[in-house]
């Protein structure tokens, strides 16, 4: 099997949504096995943007909302759009100080990654922030918030728990805890 060989013809393609944050697509396809099918494809605009802001205390700062998607509300790392023509990490500076009024001397970027790939192309950065100063928040008109500080074991079990679902903030805190238990982690 050739890993670069793309397995999917596309007979036709159709843009069905496009707005200025997703393009959506419908495609008529003839899948690996050569039989006709549909896809659907969701376009992201925007980077994804993670941070874990990180105290001397080994605390952190999780945000609090209501997700309009999943009707419920979610625990999250602090998270956001990040302009394509901006770097990552200028988009988690502003991120962070948007959501929690929270500047850091310092990013690590620690995880890469692809959030839903079977239907989405959407990347994902996430942050490690250290050398925390904290000022005013400002937050879209879109979002109300709730800050909350939480040890960084205790984010750990929340995500244990399922607690914290959000890929973005499981994926950050899984690779922050496994930083520590190898010692890679310096605060």
């Amino acid at each position: 099997m050739d890993e670069q060989k793309n397995p999917w013809t596309t007979l036709s393609s159709k843009t069905v949504l496009n707005n200025n944050w997703i393009k959506v697509s419908d495609h008529k396809v003839l899948n690996p096995n050569g039989n006709k099918g549909v896809y659907g494809t969701v376009h992201f605009k925007n980077l994804a943007i993670g941070i874990i802001p990180i105290d001397k205390e080994l605390n952190t700062y999780l945000v609090g909302q209501y997700r309009f998607p999943l009707k419920q509300y979610s625990w999250e790392i602090p998270e956001g759009g990040g302009d394509l023509n901006i770097t990552p990490v200028e988009s988690a500076k502003r991120e962070l100080l948007e959501e929690t009024g929270i500047k850091a001397e310092n990013y690590e970027e620690i995880v890469q990654m692809h959030l839903s790939n079977s239907v989405s192309d959407e990347k994902a950065h996430v942050f490690i922030a250290r050398g925390l100063s904290f000022h005013e928040s400002s937050p879209e008109d879109s979002e109300e918030l709730i800050i909350k500080k939480v040890k960084l074991t205790d984010a750990f079990k929340m995500v244990a728990n399922e607690e914290i679902t959000d890929s973005l903030s499981v994926a950050g805190l899984l690779k922050v805890e496994l930083m520590l238990s190898k010692r890679d982690l310096k605060i």
